[in-house]
């Protein structure tokens, strides 16, 4: 699918445009800072995005005013008394130094234990941490979406964990994949749950139009809510 790309102004929001060979135009805002971003077939003019943003700029705005008020985790250091996260619950880091395989263990309700080995360093500790949640995250993701696969009425073959600055999960319909970002692994399990959700519904319906809100409202009935907690929580410094 061969794409162009353009940018426009709209009273005063920069809106950045990807022409497509699609059919309907698709307005999203992303985050980290609300970044407003329009998928528009090939055939429609600046003029024609314009009126499309200009016609739902309340919501855009209210979708910026959103991202901009949502709190900020600081940069991790990884160092001892740091503030980490696993489901939803705070923990105060607590570093190890052994000369034994490097490890990540929950203590106590209350410590998030990082073991490695002397003298190493900020960026390797990150990547042991982010291992442990991609690992934590793979042995969620099974159960979870046996139990919700039956009542959104699809059948997933693949499910893959990476790394993603801009959204929480995403879906490849044709391969019937979704792929779901490290992230939730810091998040509440229920919020979890609304990714798998919303990116299952995504294999019966692609836009978010009526039809998909309707789908999410018969299998999740309140995924706004589980929608809004995800969103207020704190981004990662990673994301922003």
């Amino acid at each position: 699918m061969t794409k162009e790309h353009s940018a426009i102004e709209v009273r005063g929001i920069a809106v950045q445009i990807v022409r497509k060979n699609i059919k309907n135009l698709h307005l999203g805002v992303y985050p980290p800072d609300g970044r407003v971003r329009v998928a528009a077939p090939k055939r429609l003019d600046d003029d024609a995005v314009r009126l499309a943003v200009i016609d739902r700029l309340p919501w855009v705005r209210r979708q910026i005013q959103a991202f901009e008020q949502q709190p900020r985790l600081p940069e991790p250091q990884y160092i001892t008394g740091e503030s980490h996260y696993s489901l939803g619950q705070r923990y105060r880091l607590d570093v190890i130094e052994a000369n034994a395989p490097p490890r990540v263990r929950l203590r106590n309700q209350r410590f998030m234990e990082l073991q490695v080995r002397p003298g190493t360093d900020h960026g390797k500790r990150g990547e042991i941490i982010n291992r442990w949640y991609r690992e934590q995250l793979h042995a969620l993701w099974p159960e979870r979406l046996a139990r919700w696969q039956p009542r959104v009425g699809v059948q997933v073959d693949e499910v893959r964990v990476r790394r993603m600055k801009t959204r929480w999960g995403s879906c490849n319909a044709l391969a019937r994949r979704i792929w779901l970002n490290t992230a939730l692994a810091t998040k509440p399990l229920e919020c979890l749950d609304y990714i798998l959700v919303h990116e299952m519904t995504h294999l019966l319906e692609r836009h978010h139009n009526d039809r998909f809100r309707q789908l999410l409202d018969h299998a999740m009935p309140n995924w706004r809510l589980y929608r809004d907690r995800l969103n207020q929580t704190p981004l990662a410094h990673d994301s922003w």
